[in-house]
């Protein structure tokens, strides 16, 4: 694995009634995205250490940011992607389905306001939502629109990923 920092997710999807695509993201937290939709969602996923493997990695970040269980079932590589800031990002696609009511957050503190000496506490995700697939692409980490692609492809054709190794 190279340097840098990484980060691990992973992407739930589930067909609607009428066979729509649909996937499950989190529109992040704190001041700086309170009041932004277009590059505030994010798949759920977290930082990981070199040592450790990155599925279990998504599995735990997933149980941090959402304050549930990872789903369990077949989960489908995504890939990686390069997000603008550096941090390469790899997820999994799971199919399941879940209550967002039911979305605990974690959190992180900081300094608000910048300067002022106090923290406090924020959802790392202050709301979760399953957007259609083309709606999730417009709000969603610029980076991280690909991996929404990959998935509808593999959703569409049954089959492995763009850009993914076929495993027999």
């Amino acid at each position: 694995m190279s340097g840098g920092r990484r980060s691990a997710g992973l992407l739930l999807h589930r067909h609607t009634a009428g066979g729509e695509l649909e996937v499950l993201l989190g529109h992040m937290g704190g001041p700086f995205f309170a009041r932004r939709r277009a590059g505030a969602w994010t798949i759920p996923k977290g930082e990981y250490e070199a040592d450790e493997e990155p599925f279990a990695a998504a599995r735990r970040e997933f149980r941090e940011e959402l304050g549930l269980e990872p789903p369990d079932g077949p989960a489908v590589p995504l890939g990686e992607v390069r997000q603008a800031g550096g941090k390469t990002v790899t997820v999994w696609a799971v199919e399941a389905d879940l209550d967002p009511a039911e979305v605990v957050p974690g959190t992180f503190e900081m300094e608000w306001p910048r300067g002022s000496g106090r923290l406090q506490a924020f959802p790392e995700l202050d709301r979760v939502a399953w957007l259609p697939v083309g709606r999730a692409a417009e709000v969603v980490v610029k980076a991280q629109a690909e991996f929404l692609s990959r998935l509808a492809e593999h959703s569409a054709s049954g089959g492995p990923p763009a850009g993914e190794p076929h495993s027999e």
